[in-house]
């Protein structure tokens, strides 16, 4: 049988909102870095595909592990 806690879900939810705002954080800063005005319009759109890529890798690894995280904590220390 699987056991699942209450306290541990709550954990992964909010860890999923943690992870949520340092994606926001994350990237947001990421493209002010990347889109500076003296790229050439060829290096933009290399800029724009690796960003496209590096987006959704950030937000599994990060959705995995907050959620993982908080579900581990809500378990181990309420419940």
């Amino acid at each position: 049988m699987l056991d699942i806690s209450l306290a541990g879900l709550i954990g992964a939810f909010v860890g999923t909102i943690v992870a949520g705002v340092n994606y926001h954080l994350f990237i947001g800063a990421l493209e002010r870095a990347m889109h500076k005005p003296e790229h050439t319009p060829g290096e933009r759109d290399a800029i724009e595909a690796r960003l496209s890529v590096l987006r959704r890798v950030v937000l599994t690894v990060e959705l995995l592990f907050f959620a993982g995280f908080g579900y581990w904590i809500g378990k181990t220390f309420w419940g």
